[in-house]
């Protein structure tokens, strides 16, 4: 297996985005698999390669990458170097990050020795869920998408939580991240970012509009994201394909670091249902 690991991709904002990709050489094209992390989240958390490394043998071109933004660096991409640029992080900085991983891929000719560019699919956690879906809606390059745990609505989330006024007035707040005990900036420019581009980042807009197939995958025991998320978005497109997984939280059994060289049970199961809809022909197949 080809395994590269923090390949440097220019942002359009500054800042790098690290990316890695995963595949076996085989001068076959192969369908590309585009995964997007969530919030407080990064490439390298838990299980994520351990998942990659599973969809190449089965046959993808795997591409992981870190957003720009997500408080990571070069030196250190675990974890949470730059709390700067994570207090700076948006929602449109992050779609802007995926269409340049997606410009990159597409002007990279060494990957389209074993990957086909006109057969991606992009999968997205818990907030990239939305990020993923909204980039589905605009850009004709992406054939399928996936929502794995993710959220439906970016509006309620945009003040996160606390007082509006007040956080406006001190221009950034904080939130405990309770593994790394870290108080993570929330720099008022997310809030302002969000209504200046309310329209394109609504997720019900986006999900209602799609006209390519779309899965939404969800854990019955997510206490992060509620599995009532998942039924509102099939609700608003009703050829959505929606699968909830039994007792499954909102990462799929994995945890970080995740040291076992196996992936979790529930993480495999949604691994084997997204393998199953990107092979199907049929949007409700």
């Amino acid at each position: 297996m080809t395994v590269s690991k923090n390949i440097i991709i220019k942002g359009q904002h500054s800042k790098p985005i690290l990316t890695d990709v995963f595949y076996i050489e085989n001068n076959q094209s192969k369908p590309i698999i585009i995964f997007c992390h969530g919030y407080k989240g990064f490439k390298d958390w838990g299980a994520w390669n351990i998942m990659a490394k599973s969809f190449a043998k089965a046959g993808f071109y795997f591409i992981k990458f870190n957003f720009s933004h997500n408080g990571g660096n070069v030196e250190q991409p675990i974890d949470f170097p730059d709390l700067e640029a994570f207090g700076n992080n948006n929602y449109t900085k992050e779609l802007d990050d995926l269409q340049s991983v997606m410009d990159w891929m597409d002007s990279n000719s060494e990957l389209k020795k074993e990957a086909n560019s006109n057969n991606i699919s992009l999968i997205g956690h818990s907030r990239a869920g939305g990020i993923v879906t909204i980039k589905a809606e605009e850009d004709n390059r992406v054939k399928k998408v996936i929502s794995l745990a993710g959220v439906c609505d970016f509006g309620k989330r945009s003040s996160t939580t606390g007082d509006l006024e007040q956080w406006k007035k001190d221009g950034v707040k904080y939130v405990l991240n309770g593994r790394t005990k870290q108080q993570m900036p929330h720099y008022y420019q997310f809030y302002e970012d969000f209504m200046a581009n309310e329209n394109r980042l609504t997720i019900k807009r986006a999900v209602s509009n799609l006209k390519i197939p779309y899965l939404i995958l969800h854990g019955h025991a997510d206490t992060s994201v509620l599995v009532e998320e998942a039924y509102q978005l099939h609700q608003w497109n009703s050829n959505s394909r929606l699968e909830i997984i039994e007792g499954a939280n909102h990462v799929f059994g994995a945890s970080h670091p995740w040291n076992s060289k196996s992936i979790p049970e529930h993480l495999e199961f949604a691994k084997t249902k997204i393998i199953d809809f990107i092979d199907s022909k049929l949007n409700n197949s």
